[in-house]
C-alpha cells in the first residue's frame, strides 16, 4: 500500500517529534529490525556522547565484535572483500564526509546511524596534516591531521591516545556497520610540505630574481638539496642529534637505510610547533635564495609559466609571495599558487621549452607516491581511493594507444595496492566528464578507461534540476554507464559544490535528485554530508553553513566571502528532511530486492529536454519521477494497468499527472503487494 507517513515540518514540530520518537527508532536499530535510526537528524547525531554511542553500538554489533573493532591492532574485515575487484564501486551509493565540518573521526561513525544500509560508501576528505589556508588538500605531511582526534573518546577508552589509533577504530566501526570507506589519493601537496623539503627531486623547482624566473632547468632540484643539506650542516639534525647519513642517502626516499619518519625528524623534529618552526626557517632560507616547488596547474596547457610582477601578497613576515600565470592560457587553465604537483617525468631539452617526455618517467616519484598510499591503507584498511583531479591528462596527443604502467599515477596506485593483496580496492575518479581538450589532453572519456577508474563524479551536481544541461548531462551519462568501462555517479552534491556560488542548483528539485540517485540502482550516486538539511537559499547564507569553507580554514576577516568564525551550522529544512526521511523508510524494504540489480527504462531522460518525465523498472519495481520543477507531467505516457502504487511523495495523488519534481513507485499486479 502508499506509504502516507508524514514528517513534521518545522524545527520546533521536528524536535518534538524526535523526542517522541526516537528511542522506539534506536530499539529499532539497535536489535537489527533496521539498518538506521530513523528520524534522526544528524546535526543531533554527531552531538551523541560517546558513552551513548559505545552503547548502542554494544546493542548493535555486540560485545564481542565491538571489543575488537575498540582494538586499534585489530582489524574487522571489510564487506568489500566479498569481491573480486573493484567493480562493485559501480554501483556504489556514496556519502562525502569533510570530517572538519562535524569535529572528529569519532563523530563520523555518530553520522553513519542515520545512513541506510542502501548508502554502503564511505568517502571521507582528507585526513592528513593541512598547509596554506588549511586546505584539506593542501597537505604538509603524511601525519594524520590531530584536529580531528575525540578528547572525549580518549576519556572514554583511555587506549585510543593518538589520532592514527582513533581513525582505525572509525574505520574498524564502520565496516562493521557494513560500510566501505575511501580515503583520497592526492597527486600534490602543500607547495612547502615537509614532504617537499624533505624530497626535492620529488618535486619540480624554480629559481627566480625578484619577478623574473632566472632558471628552471631540470635539475633546479639539486641546487635545493644543497641549500637545505648546508641548512642542516649549520642548524643541526632537528632530532636533537647528529646527522647520522650523509646527503645522498638522506634525500634519497627509495634508499631504506633510514625510514621516512626518521627523515622527518631528522629535518623538522617532532612536536608540531617543533616541526612548523624548522619549516618556517627552512622556507625562508630557500626563499631568500630564490628557490620555490613550481606552482600546480590544472587544464591546457598545463606547462608554460612566468611570474605576474603586479600580484603578490605579502604575508605576516613581510615575505612576497607572486602570482604565476599562463604564457598561452586556454579556456580552463588554472595556476594553484599554495600547492605543488609530483615530478613524476623527466623533461626534453633542460626544461627549456617547458616540454615534459613522457617517455622518461621519474621512477623514484611515482615508486615513492604508490608506496606510501599502500602503506595509509594497510594501516587503516580503506576500500577505496578518490582520486583527486583525475582528470589531469597531461599528453599532448591524448591517450596514448598502449598504456603503460607509466600513464598516470592514480591508476598506478591502484594497480600498486592491487596487485599487494587488496584485490577489491577500486577507484572513484573526480573528472567532470567535460568535453574533449578542456580539463585536459584529449579525450576525457577514453582516459577514464585508460586510468582503469570504476567509478567517476561526474557533474550532475553543477546544474538545477530539468535545466537542459543537466537533461543533456543526464542522457550522456546514462549512455556511458551502458558502453562505457567506468560508471558515471549521479551525483546529488559535493563539499566543493556547497558554496554560495552554487546556490542556484539546489533551490528546487532536490528531493527529486536523491529519490533518482538512490533507486537508479545500476548507476552510482554520491552526495556530501549536510545535504540532509540544506536550505534552499534564495539569497546568500551564513558562510558557517557552507561545507565548501570548511574545506578550507581560513580566519582572515578581509577574506569576507571565505572566513568561517566557529563550528559549520546544519540547515534546518525540515520538509526536505522530512520527504527525504519517507524516501528512506520506503527504500528500507525493498533494498534487499533491488540492490544493484538493473534498471529498465520506460521512459529514459531526454538529451533535448523534451521529456521530463523518466520511468524505470528494477525487478518488480516502477519508479517515475518528474524532473521539471516548474510543471507537473503527464502519465499518459507509461502503461500502468498492472501495476499498484505503492510510494509517492506527496499525499495528492492524480490518476494522469505526476506533481512538479514528484515521485512514484509502483509494484507489479501480478504478485502480492508488499508491507512497504
Amino acid at each position: 500500500m502508499m506509504n502516507t507517513y508524514s514528517l513534521p515540518t518545522s524545527p520546533e514540530s521536528l524536535v518534538e517529534d524526535w523526542q517522541t520518537h526516537f528511542y522506539p527508532a534506536l530499539g529499532q536499530f539497535e536489535r537489527g529490525e533496521k539498518s538506521f535510526i530513523a528520524n534522526f537528524l544528524p546535526e543531533f547525531a554527531v552531538k551523541l556522547d560517546v558513552f551513548q554511542t559505545l552503547d548502542v553500538l554494544q546493542k548493535r554489533l555486540g560485545v564481542e565484535v565491538l571489543l575488537r573493532a575498540l582494538d586499534s591492532d585489530q582489524t574487522i574485515d571489510s564487506p568489500g572483500l566479498a569481491y573480486a575487484d573493484g567493480t562493485w564501486l559501480k554501483t556504489a551509493k556514496m556519502v562525502g564526509v569533510n570530517v572538519r565540518t562535524i569535529g572528529n573521526f569519532w563523530n563520523v561513525v555518530n553520522y553513519a546511524f542515520t545512513l541506510p544500509h542502501a548508502h554502503d560508501s564511505v568517502h571521507l576528505l582528507p585526513i592528513w596534516e593541512p598547509g596554506v589556508v588549511g586546505s584539506l588538500y593542501g597537505k604538509v605531511s603524511w601525519n594524520i591531521n590531530t584536529a580531528f582526534f575525540s578528547s572525549q573518546l580518549q576519556r572514554a577508552v583511555p587506549h585510543l591516545d593518538t589520532v592514527e589509533k582513533q581513525l582505525k577504530v572509525v574505520v574498524n566501526l564502520l565496516h562493521a556497520l557494513g560500510k566501505t570507506v575511501g580515503l583520497d589519493v592526492i597527486p600534490h601537496t602543500d607547495r612547502f610540505s615537509e614532504i617537499v623539503l624533505t624530497y626535492p627531486r620529488l618535486f619540480e623547482w624554480v629559481r627566480r630574481n625578484g619577478p623574473h624566473i632566472t632558471d628552471h632547468s631540470e635539475n633546479v632540484w639539486a641546487q635545493v638539496e644543497e641549500v637545505i643539506w648546508q641548512f642542516l650542516q649549520q642548524r643541526g639534525a632537528a632530532n636533537g642529534g647528529k646527522l647520522l647519513v650523509g646527503k645522498k642517502v638522506l634525500f634519497d626516499p627509495a634508499n631504506r637505510l633510514i625510514s621516512d619518519a626518521q627523515r622527518q625528524q631528522t629535518v623538522f623534529g617532532f612536536g608540531q610547533s617543533q616541526r612548523l618552526q624548522r619549516r618556517i626557517e627552512l622556507i625562508q632560507t630557500l626563499i631568500s635564495q630564490g628557490f620555490e616547488a613550481l606552482p600546480m596547474t590544472m587544464a591546457p596547457p598545463y606547462r608554460g609559466l612566468h611570474i605576474n610582477p603586479a600580484a603578490f601578497v605579502l604575508d605576516e613576515r613581510g615575505t612576497r609571495w607572486y602570482q604565476y600565470d599562463f604564457d598561452r592560457p586556454q579556456a580552463m587553465s588554472r595556476v594553484f599558487g599554495p600547492l605543488t604537483r609530483y615530478r613524476f617525468f623527466h623533461s626534453k631539452n633542460d626544461n627549456q621549452d617547458w616540454e615534459l617526455d613522457f617517455e622518461s618517467p621519474n621512477r623514484v616519484a611515482w615508486d615513492y607516491i604508490c608506496r606510501k598510499y599502500y602503506e595509509c591503507q594497510q594501516q587503516f584498511n580503506f576500500d577505496f581511493m578518490r582520486g583527486d583531479m583525475a582528470h589531469v591528462q597531461m599528453q599532448p596527443n591524448g591517450v596514448p594507444n598502449e598504456v603503460g604502467d607509466f600513464y598516470d599515477p592514480l591508476r598506478a596506485v591502484k594497480k600498486y595496492i592491487q596487485k599487494r593483496g587488496v584485490k577489491h580496492f577500486a577507484f572513484y575518479a573526480e573528472t567532470f566528464l567535460a568535453p574533449p581538450n578542456t580539463m585536459g589532453y584529449g579525450d576525457e572519456l577514453a582516459h577514464l578507461e585508460a586510468i582503469e577508474a570504476d567509478a567517476t563524479l561526474g557533474d550532475l551536481q553543477a546544474s538545477p534540476v530539468g535545466s537542459d544541461r543537466f537533461m543533456q548531462h543526464f542522457a550522456d551519462y546514462d549512455r556511458y554507464l551502458r558502453t562505457r568501462q567506468f560508471a558515471p555517479s549521479f551525483t546529488v552534491i559535493t563539499a566543493d559544490k556547497d558554496d554560495p556560488r552554487f546556490d542556484e542548483f539546489y533551490r528546487k528539485g532536490n528531493v527529486v535528485r536523491y529519490f533518482v540517485a538512490l533507486f537508479l540502482t545500476d548507476m552510482p550516486s554520491y552526495y556530501s554530508l549536510g545535504f540532509e538539511e540544506r536550505q534552499p537559499n534564495e539569497t546568500r547564507a551564513k558562510n558557517e553553513t557552507y561545507s565548501k569553507l570548511y574545506v578550507y580554514e581560513i580566519n582572515d576577516d578581509t577574506q569576507r566571502d571565505k572566513v568561517t568564525h566557529g563550528p559549520f551550522e546544519w540547515g534546518r529544512n525540515c520538509g526536505q528532511f522530512a520527504q527525504l526521511m519517507k524516501i528512506r523508510l520506503f527504500a528500507e524494504n525493498i533494498w534487499n530486492e533491488i540492490k544493484a540489480k538493473p534498471a529498465t527504462w520506460l521512459l529514459a531522460p531526454s538529451a533535448t529536454a523534451a521529456q521530463k518525465l523518466i520511468a524505470w523498472q528494477v525487478e518488480n519495481y516502477l519508479f517515475v519521477a518528474n524532473l521539471d520543477p516548474e510543471n507537473p507531467a503527464s502519465l499518459k505516457k507509461i502503461d500502468l494497468k498492472n501495476w499498484n502504487l505503492v510510494f509517492a511523495n506527496s499525499e495528492q495523488v492524480f490518476d494522469s499527472e505526476i506533481d512538479k519534481e514528484g515521485i512514484r513507485v509502483y509494484q507489479s499486479a501480478k504478485r502480492t503487494p508488499s508491507n512497504s
